[in-house]
């Protein structure tokens, strides 16, 4: 027998499972540590995707226990709409199976790798099979399956089916157990689940620590994403091989109404403009194509101008949420500054319609001597790892932060000072550079829109500081007015022997502003009571709307309206009046400042407080009523003012 023939009989066909199980670096099991986290990370994001497909707001059960050395149980459950018994044992027990992966819409998933991917490596490592639960409220059991993994037919080996009676009325839950480490701090499950709460606040998320210890990230909101709908491929998009696979599975009769409807975008006009570029009759059968004629197709495809893709098949977190987000999961930090997250217009990178978004928080009790804090995320979920080869980062790096207040030697690279930048780039196929998942690879359009949105955030940030400094050159002005100017006055009246004159006038004069200010009491060890100072040193009286912000759950009682995540005070304040507003908080050991804004007044002449955003879903006046109010109060004077001439001349 000769060699070739020898070496033939040793070919055989691999399955995609032996293969992963031989290359499990390849979806994140590359270390203890990382396999922990990879392991919470693909349940939670499966319970995510199908809780939000089915409209639930998602409560999600997180637990870890340590069962021996450097070998752990995870339980992940949730309130979704569970998963039909005839296909639990392929979503957990078959690699590449799935929904998404064919859906042209944004996902968490979409592979089909993930959670089997786990069940997969909890067998390799520890031997032990997978434990599932999932009950669908059409039926009044649940099922219960005990499975493992046949790598060599990559299909499920059931060990046990029953069903049994379970206290939900839907739901799944997923034991696997495997061989990890669990660690605190960067790059652990708590990282994970913290900013998984940040980018979801819709959803609530209850962990259990090995050590015993719960941690809960409540829900910030009740309002769920906005679902997306799934389209068609884009021509922009469209691969040759894909092409050709498409006319052949196609069951339409003419190459226009192929173009028209396996398509988007494509009109019949279109349709035709196309052919006719392509030389190809519009009546012709598709699957008739020739490789050559599709090739001429594809080249005819980039000769006419289509509209970008649909965007309802993205489901942006939008700027109100985002600080919602940040406010209840970093409001311990107590950041100084919330700059207004921005969402950039969807834009499309080779077919592929996307979303940008930033947020940006600044001071408090954040490091000033340390880098710059990223969070980045892909179609909601965290990215943890590979920090370095990920768009997001090259794109902070390449922005000159100098230019807007923070510290960056030579201009690039990641600044330094006390900030948190949050990037998320949500599209229909986000292209990360392994199937780790764990970076997005710079693709041009991609890190142009990054950019573009972190220099409006860059402008926010030194529009803030400029205030900032502004408020403390003011604030001495503010204590030579008040403190020495009476001190002043008293001490030349007595040297002149005159009464003390009215000083009221000129403090107005001088200082013609609305001086809002906080004094902070603690009581306890994390509680505060917030007393607001709201003075008023323009000569006439004044009527607006003051809110003060504060982190979710952590207000006990204020003298003002309460809001979800604020308090609003209706102030009518006279010339050279002093209000004292007050609210108390608990949880709130950290405490530095509150951001305070207002509505109704005019913003420039108000020191202590910045203009309400739009973002936040109140009806803010505009500068036109502002206006008018204050040009109806002068019309009153001088009809009181001529009134009192009447008076006088009678």
């Amino acid at each position: 027998m000769g060699i070739a023939h020898k070496m033939a009989k040793k070919q055989r066909e691999i399955s995609i499972a032996e293969f992963f199980e031989k290359n499990k670096q390849i979806l994140g099991f590359d270390s203890l540590t990382k396999a922990m986290v990879v392991s919470v990370k693909e349940a939670v994001d499966n319970s995510l995707d199908a809780c939000e497909e089915a409209r639930i707001l998602p409560d999600i059960f997180v637990k870890i226990e340590s069962v021996g050395k450097d070998e752990y149980r995870i339980t992940v459950e949730d309130n979704g709409p569970g998963i039909v018994r005839k296909n639990i044992p392929l979503v957990f027990g078959k690699l590449l199976y799935g929904s998404r992966f064919h859906a042209i819409r944004q996902s968490r998933g979409q592979q089909g790798i993930g959670i089997s991917a786990v069940v997969l490596y909890g067998q390799l490592t520890t031997g032990k099979p997978a434990r599932i639960i999932s009950k669908i409220r059409e039926e009044e059991v649940a099922y219960e399956i005990i499975l493992s993994i046949d790598t060599k037919k990559n299909a499920p080996r059931v060990i046990k089916e029953s069903p049994i009676i379970w206290n939900r009325d839907e739901g799944t839950h997923v034991e696997v157990t495997i061989r990890g480490r669990y660690t605190r701090g960067k790059q652990s499950v708590l990282e994970y689940l913290q900013q998984t709460a940040i980018v979801n606040p819709h959803a609530q998320i209850t962990f259990i620590e090995p050590d015993g210890r719960k941690i809960i990230f409540k829900r910030a909101t009740d309002t769920l994403p906005q679902p997306t709908r799934e389209i068609k491929p884009h021509p922009y998009g469209i691969e040759l091989g894909q092409l050709v696979n498409m006319v052949r599975s196609t069951r339409t009769y003419r190459l226009t109404s192929f173009l028209t409807t396996e398509f988007s975008r494509v009109s019949p006009k279109i349709a035709e403009e196309i052919c006719k570029k392509a030389y190809l009759y519009g009546d012709m059968r598709p699957q008739e194509l020739t490789i050559h004629e599709a090739k001429r197709l594809m080249e005819a495809f980039s000769k006419v101008k289509l509209m970008a893709p649909p965007t309802d098949c993205l489901s942006p977190i939008g700027e109100n949420l985002i600080k919602k987000g940040l406010k209840n999961v970093l409001g311990s930090l107590r950041p100084g500054f919330y700059a207004k997250p921005i969402t950039r217009e969807p834009k499309v990178y080779g077919g592929n319609p996307f979303i940008v978004e930033v947020g940006l928080v600044y001071g408090g009790e954040l490091p000033k001597d340390q880098p710059v804090r990223i969070l980045r995320f892909a179609n909601r979920v965290p990215l943890l790892y590979q920090q370095g080869a990920c768009v997001i980062t090259k794109a902070i790096s390449s922005v000159d932060w100098r230019r807007y207040g923070l510290e960056q030697r030579g201009g690039e690279g990641i600044p330094v000072g006390p900030a948190i930048i949050l990037v998320h780039v949500a599209s229909t196929r986000v292209p990360f550079t392994s199937e780790a998942k764990e970076a997005i690879a710079d693709v041009p359009e991609i890190r142009e829109e990054i950019e573009l949105a972190l220099k409006s955030l860059g402008r926010q940030l030194k529009m803030f500081m400029i205030k900032k400094e502004r408020k403390n050159k003011l604030s001495e002005k503010f204590f030579l007015v008040t403190k020495l100017l009476p001190e002043i006055a008293r001490k030349s009246a007595e040297i002149v022997e005159k009464p003390i004159p009215p000083l009221e006038p000129v403090i107005s004069k001088i200082m013609n502003v609305v001086w809002i200010d906080e004094d902070m009491e603690k009581i306890g060890k994390d509680e505060v009571k917030i007393k607001v100072n709201v003075t008023n040193f323009i000569p006439k009286e004044l009527k607006f709307t003051l809110y003060g912000d504060y982190p979710v759950g952590s207000l006990l009682e204020t003298d003002g309206s309460p809001g979800e995540d604020y308090v609003k005070w209706d102030v009518k304040i006279k010339p050279l009046e002093r209000k004292v507003f007050y609210f108390r908080l608990g949880d709130a050991g950290g405490y530095t400042e509150t951001n305070y804004y207002v509505d109704g007044i005019n913003p420039s002449v108000v020191v202590g407080a910045e203009p309400l955003p739009g973002d936040w879903n109140i009806r803010l006046e505009t500068m036109e009523e502002i206006l008018e109010e204050e040009e109806n109060e002068e019309e009153e004077v001088v009809e009181d003012i001529e009134e009192m001439e009447d008076v006088g001349d009678e």
